[in-house]
């Protein structure tokens, strides 16, 4: 039960970070180089949460680095179709491409690959989130940001794939947290070669960096960072066709909460497919097989 308890937090350290990232896409603009800075100070800020979380410890070996470094670069692709799509969509909107994603890819990893038991619950559940989705898309919602849902939907799905890999190899590796502070490192060596190489001049739709915006980049990756670190932890111990669904269905119905507060208020339908999900969700816990 504990683990199915840490990934209820990690969908609401999620919903958040999604919330004050798409603050500090409106306060700072939708460029590339953007992203790019966010990643930066974000990682930064997670980075030495991370730290102290494991003791001010750091342990290597070659696989950790490796798949670190792999799941470094896809965040990096996520972050930057994230940037993009937020400025064509809602943040319910968003979420339900990035999430929907992050379910199939793993989900269907972990019942072809790893041979874990599809279930009627898992089933029901599966297929009620991905209605879910096609009860929002319509033309509107796409505004030709098409490659950039497709984007997030794949990147955010390999991130899953990526972790289950590491926690399922038997190489030798390290623990959850060397894992994730491997990968923000990686992720923020990246950045920063980048700004300091090709982005070092103003873009034109570039917007100046204030406290504000700072301190929503900070607290963004501090949560997403945590985040990572609790599913990587769970997923050692709940199946990946369970906890991905799981994650999936919570983070559309807190972001579609967060929506609420927001100028971009979510639509009947929006509000409908997040109901939908949620009866998802509790087919996965009510139905016993």
């Amino acid at each position: 039960m504990i683990y199915y308890l840490l990934i209820i937090i990690a969908v609401t350290m999620f919903g958040g970070s999604f919330a004050f990232q798409d603050g500090y896409r409106k306060l700072r603009g939708s460029a590339f180089k953007v992203s790019q800075q966010y990643a930066l100070t974000g990682g930064i800020g997670g980075l030495i949460l991370l730290f102290i979380i494991n003791g001010v410890s750091l342990k290597f070996t070659p696989f950790t680095v490796i798949m670190a470094t792999v799941s470094s670069i896809n965040g990096l692709l996520f972050g930057w179709c994230a940037f993009m799509a937020l400025g064509k969509t809602n943040l319910s909107v968003f979420s339900l491409f990035s999430m929907l994603g992050g379910m199939v890819l793993p989900f269907l990893q972990g019942i072809i690959f790893y041979h874990e038991p599809l279930t009627l619950a898992k089933g029901i559940c599966f297929v009620l989130i991905v209605v879910a989705l096609l009860i929002t898309v319509n033309k509107g919602d796409k505004n030709g940001g098409f490659i950039y849902y497709a984007g997030i939907f794949v990147f955010n799905g390999m991130s899953g794939v990526i972790t289950k890999i590491f926690t399922s190899a038997n190489f030798e590796k390290a623990s959850a947290t060397d894992y994730s502070i491997w990968a923000t490192i990686v992720g923020i060596v990246i950045s920063a070669v980048m700004l300091l190489t090709i982005f070092r001049r103003k873009q034109p739709e570039e917007k100046p960096q204030t406290l504000l915006s700072e301190t929503l980049c900070v607290a963004s990756g501090v949560l997403n960072k945590v985040a990572n670190l609790l599913l990587v932890i769970a997923l050692a111990h709940v199946d990946a066709s369970v906890q991905y669904p799981m994650v999936t269905g919570g983070v559309m119905i807190i972001s579609t909460v967060i929506s609420l507060f927001s100028k971009n208020k979510p639509t009947i339908k929006q509000v409908i497919s997040v109901g939908v999900a949620f009866i998802g969700l509790l087919a996965l816990f009510l139905i016993p097989v």
